[in-house]
């Protein structure tokens, strides 16, 4: 085998899947965009809400709110520990106060 062949200059076809979806999958993502992409988006919205006011209880602490005692925090933050870095970026991130509003035309 020729090294030269297999190296990074070499050109190889690659085929790709087709890049065009079903008429099937066109029509279910329409649909799902109808029905079911809005409550996505919310429950989106919920659970970062619950889950900042968890992180806040459990490791708050960290910014100077001891709610929880320390015994119960070390406990949990086996569990936390894979969250910490988006949950200190997300808490310390400059906000609006129309940032936790809903522009949803709610009936129109």
């Amino acid at each position: 085998m020729d090294p030269a062949a297999t190296g990074p200059g070499s050109h190889k076809s690659v085929e790709f899947p087709s890049q065009r979806p079903s008429l099937r999958a066109r029509i279910r993502d329409f649909f799902y965009g109808m029905t079911g992409w809005e409550f996505e988006c919310q429950a989106r919205e919920m659970r970062g809400a619950l889950e900042n006011v968890f992180l806040t209880v459990t490791l708050g602490d960290m910014l100077g709110l001891p709610i929880l005692p320390p015994i119960y925090s070390l406990r949990l933050l086996p569990y936390v520990v894979p969250n910490i870095a988006s949950w200190k970026k997300r808490v310390s991130r400059p906000r609006e106060l129309p940032d936790s509003e809903e522009y949803d035309l709610h009936g129109m």
